[in-house]
């Protein structure tokens, strides 16, 4: 509910305090959703540059543009030479010239990569992205100090108050991706190129963001997603 726009049960209690705790998890249910329309629009023999144009469109929809707006308001955020006024700017609900150009470019960047993947190894990426995605949230929660007295993301620190809170996850992480490699279900090269590729993206543009701004917010919580996915996923179609 709080990440998506899926729909859930009225009767399910939402309580979103722990919420920054799981972020990993909603990855795998995105990026799942991703994998299932990419594999059935193989099925009906879509080209790739057609289908990679349509998944990340629904990448879009199930998120409800949320990490985007983050992108295009860090953007126009980090444009303002004053450093005292970037928050202000990034609190504005308008788009500026920098944010329309950064969501532009960060939306070229995944259909392009992911129409460059090799077919066997795309639905696998798009698992990986969208987890290590969120776990740079995770980092960059845990990392970092929140800039804001309230917002959105101001709770998420209670959740995870150091970096050892994360990881549990990471753990996780690197014992699903392996095992999957171990028994042959993704080729081993592919999985450590999203282990290491995510971990190492993940970390720089937590720290990049705050090096900008001297913390985070909940706008950069979204870039760092954001980026981090299109960054990896760019990566994996190198060499």
């Amino acid at each position: 509910m709080f990440y998506t726009c899926l729909p859930i049960p009225p009767r399910w209690p939402l309580e979103f305090r722990w919420i920054a705790c799981w972020v990993p998890g909603v990855g795998i249910v995105v990026g799942g959703l991703l994998a299932l329309a990419y594999e059935a629009l193989s099925a009906l023999r879509v080209p790739n540059g057609v289908s990679s144009v349509l998944v990340v469109a629904l990448w879009i929809a199930v998120t409800g543009g949320l990490h985007l707006d983050g992108v295009m308001d860090t953007a126009d955020g980090l444009a303002v030479p004053d450093a005292n006024r970037r928050l202000a700017v990034m609190s504005d609900s308008r788009m500026g010239a920098f944010g329309g150009m950064a969501l532009v470019v960060l939306i070229l960047l995944k259909v392009m990569a992911l129409a460059a993947l090799p077919d066997d190894d795309r639905a696998f990426a798009l698992v990986s992205v969208a987890v290590w995605g969120r776990w740079g949230q995770q980092w960059a929660i845990a990392r970092y100090s929140y800039l804001k007295k309230e917002g959105k993301g101001a709770f998420h620190q209670a959740a995870l108050p150091s970096v050892q809170y994360t990881l549990p996850s990471l753990a996780v992480i690197i014992l699903i991706s392996g095992s999957l490699g171990w028994f042959n279900i993704v080729s081993a090269a592919m999985v450590w190129r999203t282990m290491i590729g995510g971990f190492v993206i993940a970390t720089l543009t937590s720290a990049y963001f705050n090096k900008k701004l001297g913390g985070h917010t909940g706008d950069t919580y979204g870039a760092v997603v954001e980026w981090t996915e299109a960054l990896l996923l760019c990566s994996l179609t190198a060499l």
